[in-house]
């Protein structure tokens, strides 16, 4: 394909505006993953902080849904397809103003193949999604930053500019503190002029300020998001089957060309062959490489999610889109890396959605009631929809019959399904939702429980367990209730055939009351004297 240079805001307008075509469509048609349903739950009920995560992919949810007034997954998601279009401008930015606008294209091409930034953030509703948007504005002020420090162009609004942006990042995700950490690690060795002026303060002021609340938070609940992400990666036992499985995610979710790429582009910047100013490089590669290997470290001795160190391989994008333009000299054509990359993330899609859509490759060969769908994690993102419906009827059925109440809510012992059933099935029917286990399978849905009045004794509640995780609730309850008894099957159907199934139970006369935040804080503060 040849690329003329007076051709390429043409060609980046149609970029933009095909990809938020593509991800407006998708973010509509398909169903919420685990994850993603959960952070609703964030918008629904906003806080300084949460349990899991920053309150920022909560804030974004209520600023595009308009506060839940439209709370369909489109809007839910919006935040995801506008920020992942803003955010391909950025990285194209970045790259023109790093070496020309050709580089800037590439940026944005690599950025839009990788399945992270396309998918996760760009049409999944997650902390990722706030994330790039500020981790990508930082990255650029700081760029122009460095450029513009030692002539005579004005330059302290864009280190206070970073401090703003790595402050959003930090509200987002704590993994937004690796701005700082790589700021500090370029001035510390490269650079100190920053040091001696007093915008860098300025910058830093505002970062510790914008956290606050997060930390004020924690504060109350005595640091138990900090706890929990430190339990995650914690471990003193080597697992290299972690470690490879870390490395095989990254591989996959910042897409294999991508991946390689950044392999090589990372030896080349080390042995000085990228033609491009130092303090860029530099800059770069001190934000990226920190993130990279620490949780490269961390999947040594525990599981760890590739989507943790993404960003990284995000910045890495910008030095390769360097290293193609090196090669690129004297040729208009793009880079058949660039070409591979594309082609690779629209067969990924095509494959993904219709598998979620149609289950054409068989992933699962259970054939019991029980567990059928067991090995088909595709189907965390099907069948809840049908369910709302399904449900609706037989609850309405059970109620005529005078086997439940219509006030009776649901109940279950973690965070998904929790939320899943809260989203497609309660939210619907009006009906209560509560979180009824220990606090870290809970997550916020112990606050929620707060929120939503507690428990009572003399309760009725459904609970709905679906062949993938099967739970028998005579097991988990048996304690709390005075009446647990299956009543009924709903068969969640795809293409016809039978895809997993939800078994319904009705828990009677709620017999003892379960602790509450409170009892729970107040045995942590117990415990720590």
């Amino acid at each position: 394909m040849s690329i003329k240079e007076q051709n390429i805001n043409k060609i980046m307008v149609w970029l933009l505006a095909i990809s938020a075509v593509v991800r407006g469509v998708l973010s509509a048609w398909m169903e919420f993953g685990n994850d993603e349903v959960y952070y609703w739950t964030y918008a629904l009920y906003p806080d300084w902080s949460h349990f899991d995560h920053p309150p920022m992919v909560g804030r974004v949810i209520q600023l595009f849904s308009l506060n839940l007034l439209f709370d369909s997954e489109f809007f839910i998601r919006l935040a995801s397809v506008v920020f992942m279009t803003a955010n391909t401008y950025i990285i194209y930015r970045i790259g023109k103003d790093i070496k020309d606008a050709r580089t800037g294209l590439y940026a944005a091409l690599l950025y839009t193949a990788s399945i992270y930034a396309f998918v996760i953030t760009g049409i999944f509703i997650m902390p990722d999604t706030p994330l790039m948007w500020f981790w990508l504005l930082a990255i650029w002020m700081a760029v122009i930053y460095f450029k513009r420090l030692h002539t005579q162009q004005h330059s302290d609004s864009y280190i206070i500019l970073f401090g703003t942006f790595s402050g959003l990042a930090m509200l987002s995700k704590y993994s937004g503190v690796f701005l700082w950490v790589g700021m500090m690690l370029y001035i510390l060795i490269f650079d100190r002029k920053p040091l001696k002026t007093w915008a860098f303060y300025c910058a830093l002021f505002v970062s510790i300020n914008l956290v606050l609340p997060i930390l004020k938070w924690n504060l109350q609940y005595d640091f138990i998001s900090f706890s929990f992400h430190g339990a995650r990666v914690g471990g003193n036992k080597l697992n290299f089957s972690t470690f490879c499985t870390e490395l095989a995610g990254e591989f996959l979710y910042n897409n294999p060309f991508n991946f390689v790429l950044a392999i090589i582009t990372v030896i080349a910047a080390f042995k000085k062959k990228l033609n491009i100013e130092k303090s860029a490089q530099r800059l770069i590669m001190c934000i990226a490489l920190p993130l990279i290997l620490v949780f490269l470290v961390f999947s040594l001795t525990r599981p760890t999610l590739p989507h943790w160190n993404a960003p990284g391989y995000v910045s890495i994008i910008l030095l390769s889109a360097v290293y193609l333009r090196d090669r690129q000299v004297n040729s208009g054509q793009l880079p058949k890396s660039v070409m591979a990359a594309l082609a690779l993330l629209v067969v990924v899609l095509v494959i993904g959605v219709a598998e979620i859509k149609t289950g054409f490759i068989p992933l699962d060969k259970h054939t019991e009631p029980e567990q059928l769908g067991r090995d088909d994690f595709t189907l965390d993102m099907y069948g809840w929809r049908q369910l709302g419906e399904k449900f609706a009827d037989f609850r309405e059925q059970k109620i005529a019959e005078g086997v439940m109440k219509s006030e009776d809510g649901i109940v279950a012992n973690q965070w998904f399904p929790l939320a899943n059933l809260d989203y497609y099935v309660a939210r619907p029917l009006g009906m209560r939702v509560m979180g009824l286990g220990w606090p870290e399978f809970l997550h916020k849905y112990l606050w929620i429980n707060d929120e939503r009045g507690g428990f009572h004794l003399g309760e009725n509640y459904w609970f709905l367990s679906d062949s993938r995780y099967m739970k028998d609730p005579k097991e988990t309850y048996q304690w709390y209730f005075k009446e647990i008894k299956q009543v009924g099957m709903i068969e969640i159907e795809r293409c016809g055939k039978p895809a997993k199934n939800f078994f319904v139970y009705t828990c009677k006369d709620l017999l003892v009351a379960p602790p509450t935040l409170q009892d729970f804080m107040a045995q942590s503060a117990a415990g720590d004297r």
